[in-house]
């Protein structure tokens, strides 16, 4: 789904990018204009005290003000504000949310620190925190769904566990994007052209539009559509390497056979470029008064190319690769709701379809450079006995759908008793493959038929049902009091069948290679089923029509299942326990907002990625322990005059292990009598930072005939823990904290604006998270970093009709 022709999207990026080549001489240009700032308009926000905020976190409309959760929505004004696009974009405006990435579409989301290090798996274990698209859930087992931010309502993040009515990968919280809707009442309709260009990389830019079209009273259908050119700022640069590769003659004597290598083919600067594209169709029926149907079609292809993790051993954005790397990752969501009236109750339903397809091809070679020390492991030859480079590659594929469907009643809002109610179903499929390979192994290893030029080998498809019953309660004690219980009940299946192990071995299992279907190996035939509930129990003190404080505790869980290695037992589910105490605030008239919360949480029975002694070095699933987290997070909005507003939100979350995590015995459980402490009790959960908050200053203010801006914003989060494991994160090594400042400066005259901003001000090289593409045991010492975006230059031009 394209605006235009690709060609065109092209060329409209590329014009618009070369608004940038004078950038520099701009600054002093616009600086200079001296005229003084005419009072701000009548319009102006603080003018009228702050907006408020609906938000539909409860399953209702209500304004956030009222919501006796902790809840921080970033609405249209904002993600526009801050140039918000990507993931990367908005969970820098989170405090509450950390993330683990491995580039655009391959990160992991986690809240409140309940992070035990995610590995990104394709094959691993559900998400701790729930992805929603509206009214319909995207989570997908490995990576979040990197949605592209264009006609946004808004983004809500829900902190802690939100299992009452949102389910089982709501374990730490729930992350929603909500879409503009038709609109029956007007035609509107409008555009965004952006060019942007890296400090240290290359040009971008973006096109984006929407319509909304009335069709009838009745009726009306939005189109929104976007290409997005990301450019790179990473260099691939020429490294050359000799593998010893030691191997063992008929005789055992020991002795190597040197090979010398180099990336030549794959030099290239700014590598790591990113392509977007995709769009939205929405229709909206008002079949009457009470009753409105919205079909609604959104997708989306992006193409990132290169590596966006550095290795500071080869230089500052810097790596040496020694194969072609890209990450392909498509998707479409079909989705219905219904909405309407029995009696005077709420009915909503809302159904959805996912499709995903992910490609990655990533260069493996430090695997092979870990294991070149020891004799057979990278020595490898061809059907016709010939040495080969032993150099290995990843291949890995992924075919996720996803269908969900919900009913949900809910009593009138008025009502001294308030009920939300409904039933859940979704079914998620997962055929994943991975291929870890060396060019030419091809035909035979150990006289065995191998999958194409693989070593190892995963081929396996995951099905995850999930069933509930839900329902919310709320009782007006007292006109200023109310109480608020809730319960879910829910079953959960998972099956796992196919192969995973060293290629040579499908055959002999008893696999046809290459695998010609599904079904054609049953290796792996695994099912593991689970069933209980979460509760919510909350108690609301309205002290006034601007002040409301809460005390909530509730559940979380998270469904345990199968792992891919053969005789690895299944691992279990794991729960939260969430106790919190919160406000919502409003002063002087409106005009300042300070919401927060404090709260302690429980996590037991963990859920941990490793590769533990039993499992044929294979990176699996076990139950780790249990960990606590002691938090606070707040939020404060303050129009300071009519033309200046200050806006802060920060946490902190102190996220330790409550329990020794012992190493994995042969029962794939943690086996303590051992003595063998793989992180001790009081370790920093990975991930999180401790501290982690922004701040933002707007002024607004009359240049001429334009209403004009300028704003400031700084976000700063102290260092974090790359691994659980002590081991791992010693050889790995945390990530510092860092701090970055960002600009903006722009105008509207009429339905036309226009700014400028730079990102990442002082180009400063924050780390988010450090990692390896295989286990750190075996190439630690090659971890690399995930950074911070350099300094980037960007103008923005629109209308809107």
């Amino acid at each position: 789904m394209r605006v235009k022709t690709k060609r065109a999207g092209r060329l409209v990026l590329l014009l618009a990018s070369t608004a940038l080549a004078p950038m520099w001489g701009m600054q002093s240009a616009i600086a200079a204009d001296t005229t003084p700032a005419a009072p701000a308009t009548p319009d102006s926000a603080a003018n009228e005290g702050l907006m408020e905020i609906v938000v539909t976190a409860q399953k209702r409309s209500e304004n956030l003000q009222n919501v006796p959760i902790s809840l921080q929505a970033l609405g249209t004004a904002t993600l526009e504000q801050h140039q918000v696009q990507s993931f990367d974009d908005y969970a820098k405006q989170l405090p509450s949310v950390s993330f683990q990435s491995f580039g655009p579409g391959q990160s992991q989301l986690f809240f409140r620190g309940i992070s035990s290090g995610g590995d990104g798996l394709p094959f691993g274990a559900l998400p701790t925190s729930g992805f929603y698209l509206d009214e319909i859930p995207v989570t997908t087992i490995g990576s979040l769904l990197d949605v592209h931010i264009y006609d946004v309502a808004r983004v809500e993040a829900l902190s802690g566990p939100q299992g009452t009515l949102y389910g089982a990968s709501s374990l730490s919280g729930t992350l929603r994007i909500i879409t503009n809707k038709p609109d029956t009442s007007k035609f509107s309709a409008g555009y965004d052209v952006q060019g942007t260009r890296f400090d240290k990389g290359s040009l971008g830019g973006t096109i984006e539009g929407f319509v909304n079209i009335p069709l009838s009273n009745r009726a009306a259908v939005r189109i929104v559509g976007f290409d997005e050119h990301d450019g790179g700022y990473i260099d691939n640069t020429y490294h050359q390497r000799t593998y010893q590769s030691p191997h063992t003659l008929d005789d055992g004597t020991v002795v190597n056979s040197p090979i010398t290598v180099d990336n030549s083919k794959f030099v290239k600067k700014n590598f790591n470029d990113v392509d977007t594209y995709g769009g939205r169709v929405a229709l909206g029926i008002d079949l009457d008064d009470d009753w409105t149907v919205t079909p609604q079609v959104i997708a989306q292809h992006q193409r990132s190319n290169g590596s966006f993790l550095y290795d500071p051993k080869a230089g500052d954005l810097q790596v040496h690769d020694y194969a072609p790397e890209r990450n392909i990752d498509k998707w479409y969501q079909a989705a219905l709701t219904v909405e309407g009236k029995v009696w005077d109750w709420d009915v909503l339903y809302s159904g959805g379809y996912m499709q995903r397809s992910i490609d990655t091809h990533a260069d493996y070679s430090y695997y092979t450079v870990a294991y070149d020390a020891y004799p057979n492991y990278g020595y490898f030859t061809n059907s016709m006995g010939k040495q080969i480079d032993p150099t290995q590659y990843y291949y890995g594929h992924q075919d996720l759908t996803k269908q969900s469907h919900e009913l949900r009643f809910s009593s009138p809002s008025t009502n001294r008793w308030r009920v939300t109610a409904g039933l859940f179903y979704q079914e998620q499929t997962n055929q994943s493959q991975a291929n870890y390979y060396a060019p030419g192994y091809g035909s035979s290893q150990q006289g065995s038929p191998v999958y194409e030029d693989d070593i190892f080998l995963t081929n396996v498809h995951i099905v995850d049902r999930d069933y509930a019953v839900f329902s919310q309660a709320s009782y007006d004690i007292l006109p200023s009091v109310t109480l608020t219980g809730g319960v879910r009940g829910f079953i959960a299946d998972n099956t796992l069948t196919g192969f995973s192990g060293f290629a040579s071995d499908a055959a002999k299992a008893g696999c046809v290679t290459p695998f010609p279907s599904l079904n054609s190996c049953s290796y792996l035939n695994k099912k593991f089923n689970d069933s209980g509930e979460t509760h919510k129990l909350n108690v609301t003190w309205q002290i006034d029509p601007d002040r409301m404080v809460y005390a909530t505790y509730s559940t979380g869980y998270r469904p345990g299942g199968n792992n891919r290695r053969a005789g690895v037992e299944p691992y279990g589910s794991d729960t939260l326990d969430n106790y919190e105490l919160g406000w919502k605030t409003s002063w002087f008239d409106q005009k300042l907002r300070f919401n927060g919360a404090v709260y302690y949480e429980e996590w037991n029975n963990l859920q941990y990625a490793l590769v533990a002694l039993n499992s044929g070095s294979v990176t699996n699933i076990y139950n780790a322990g249990d960990a606590r987290v002691y938090g606070v997070e707040t939020d404060i909005t303050w129009a300071v005059t009519r033309s200046l507003t200050l806006s802060a939100s920060g946490a902190f979350n102190d996220a330790r292990l409550a329990t020794d995590f012992c190493a994995i015995g042969a029962n794939s459980n943690p086996d303590c009598a051992s003595g063998i402490i793989a992180a001790p009790k009081g370790t920093r959960l990975p991930v999180q930072p401790r501290i982690k908050f922004n701040t933002t200053a707007r002024y607004e203010f009359l240049l001429g005939e334009a209403d004009s801006f300028v704003q400031g914003s700084l976000n700063h989060q102290t260092s974090t823990r790359s691994f659980l494991g002590t081991t791992a994160d010693d050889l790995v090594g945390d990530s510092p904290g860092f701090t970055t400042v960002d600009i903006s400066m722009g105008g509207k005259i009429g339905n036309t604006s226009a700014e400028f901003y730079v990102q990442n001000l002082f180009d400063d090289r924050g780390g988010l998270t450090r990692n390896t593409f295989s286990a750190p045991e075996i190439s630690g010492q090659y971890a690399r970093i995930y950074p911070t975006k350099p300094r980037l230059f960007g103008v923005k031009f629109g209308q809107k009709f």
